[in-house]
């Protein structure tokens, strides 16, 4: 499938991407898409007309549009595990039926989305109260996509917060929770366990020593403890009623999942009218998904230039870089939503694929980066696609000037690590400053940038929640059509099993129950270390 791809990116590899402005003024707009408010720049990467008719032919040789139907339609394209994917029902708020095995889910999603409004609104206007009076606090118990999704898009959205003071616990580890506790009242806390099957160990490992908490604290938690579950016998048994237990299907994976109930604490935190703006921004994606060409396509052209990268020129990672304080936690939500998604070595059919997966996505916010590892992707051996993302405008009108230097900072780093610096211009800066010689040459050597490395700029008006929904929704997309390229299913994760069960039986070897030696000899070492040293 690669293969004319693979000669045109043999004959790109001489060329320099400013080289390709200088041929082509009207580059920057003919290599963008655009939808809404939001501008996505590829034009920096060595994608040209002929490179990029042939990466939107691997859509229709991959039958992108066919799945991509199937997928809204309610179709079972999991196939390994028999499930629709319908996380797009969760922010149809104006769309028609929805059916899965015939039955339309819309009413329900509508109707829970309702319930999860009147309970937000009871909590945020006091209605609703713990033992001490009105609620101030609401931690939320999740790991993964119950944890997230929600965390990335609370903190992105806090210009928007007008409810309670919201927390997360993900860890098993006793710190995490027993920080997050300590400041807080428990009679005025709120605790909302997010696990489907409310079973997962961490969360409920958890969701148990908050409840004991609160019960020595003199909370209540007949009143202050709700769940995202679908279990309902078990949060039944756990204390929680069903008045304040919110579900969804099977068709929502949980990586996928901060539009439903998942996102409750979202909800709480920045209101119905908001987190209401925010499903219609990833509705408004999903409608420019299914109706834009495909080089106008923007989920879709992203897409292509990280198949671009990874499959065809193979560069093994790419780093997500937000210059927006606020998207902090995008980077460590891709990285679930993109590696545990296009993580995998089998193809649908069971067979080994030919080429590589999804790549190591990381990244953290701009500017700090350019402190950190900007220095290994400028001058280091390894060339690393680089996916900036950007605000025009800030929150703090008075801090305008802030926001300025940040701008100019985003725009600088993409310009350099296009441009570079040749080993002629480091010496004219040197000669400039009075060195001369030997000196002057091995300095200029360590002035040297090679330049020509890619990068793509994502830029919208304001960090709104409607934006948030729309970026969100153009990164679930992307792994969409990466996936079906690729012909992996993105909608599984056989891969965090093993670990999981691994780690129950190892749960009675750590409690001196059995015995380590049927163990290999690096765990068994590992354990025997362990007992050493606790007291």
């Amino acid at each position: 499938m690669f293969d004319d791809l693979k000669a045109l990116a043999a004959a790109a590899r001489g060329r320099r991407i400013l080289d390709l402005f200088s041929a082509d003024p009207d580059r920057a707009r003919q290599f963008s898409a655009e939808t809404g408010n939001l501008y996505f720049d590829y034009s920096k990467t060595l994608i040209d007309d002929d490179i990029r008719n042939a990466l939107t032919a691997l859509c229709d040789k991959a039958g992108v549009a066919e799945r991509r139907e199937a997928m809204f339609s309610g179709h079972k394209i999991n196939e390994t595990e028999g499930r629709a994917v319908l996380h797009t029902a969760l922010r149809n708020l104006d769309g028609g039926p929805v059916k899965v095995d015939g039955q339309d889910i819309m009413p329900e999603v509508l109707d829970t989305l309702r319930r999860m409004q009147v309970f937000a609104e009871e909590i945020r206007g006091g209605a609703a109260q713990g033992g001490g009076g009105s609620i101030t606090d609401v931690v939320n118990i999740g790991i993964g996509g119950s944890d997230l999704g929600p965390v990335m898009a609370t903190l992105a959205l806090s210009p928007y917060h007008d409810g309670p003071r919201v927390h997360f616990v993900s860890n098993v580890d006793g710190a995490h929770i027993a920080d997050t506790l300590r400041p807080l009242d428990p009679t005025r806390t709120l605790v909302i366990v997010a696990s489907k099957t409310f079973t997962t160990v961490e969360s409920m490992t958890n969701a148990r020593t908050a409840r004991a908490w609160m019960i020595e604290g003199g909370g209540d938690p007949d009143r202050q403890f709700a769940a995202v579950s679908c279990a309902l016998e078990r949060t039944e048994a756990f204390g929680i009623p069903g008045e304040r237990v919110f579900g969804f299907g099977n068709w929502v994976g949980g990586r996928f999942s901060v539009w439903g109930p998942i996102g409750l604490p979202v909800l709480i935190a920045i209101g119905s009218h908001a987190f209401d703006a925010f499903l219609r921004g990833g509705q408004a994606m999903d409608l420019h998904f299914r109706s834009a060409p495909w080089n106008r396509n923007m989920p879709v052209m992203l897409a292509l230039v990280g198949i671009w990268h990874r499959q065809v020129l193979g560069y093994a990672t790419r780093a997500v870089l937000p210059y927006d304080q606020r998207l902090a936690r995008l980077p460590a939500y891709l990285q679930q939503l993109e590696m545990e998604s296009n993580g995998k070595s089998v193809a649908m059919d069971g067979s080994t694929l030919t080429v590589p997966s999804g790549p190591i996505v990381w990244g953290e916010p701009g500017t700090n980066g350019q402190h950190a590892f900007f220095q290994l992707i400028h001058q280091g051996t390894d060339v690393v696609p680089c996916e900036f993302m950007v605000a025009a405008e800030g929150h703090e009108p008075e801090l305008a000037h802030h926001h300025r230097l940040l701008l100019a900072n985003c725009l600088a780093q993409s310009e350099a690590l296009m441009r570079g610096r040749s080993v002629e211009d480091a010496r004219q800066m040197l000669a400039g400053q009075g060195m001369t010689g030997a000196e002057l040459e091995r300095q200029a050597r360590h002035r040297v940038f090679p330049g020509n490395r890619p990068s793509t700029t994502l830029i919208y008006p304001k960090l709104t929640p409607f934006t948030l929904g729309q970026i969100v929704a153009l990164y679930e997309h992307r792994v969409f059509v990466e996936g079906t390229i690729l012909g992996i299913n993105s909608f599984d994760q056989w891969g965090v099993q093993l670990g999981k069960e691994l780690a129950t039986s190892l749960g009675p070897v750590l409690e001196g129950e059995a015995d380590p030696a049927s163990r290999d000899g690096s765990t068994a070492a590992l354990i025997e270390y362990v007992r050493r040293h606790q007291r």
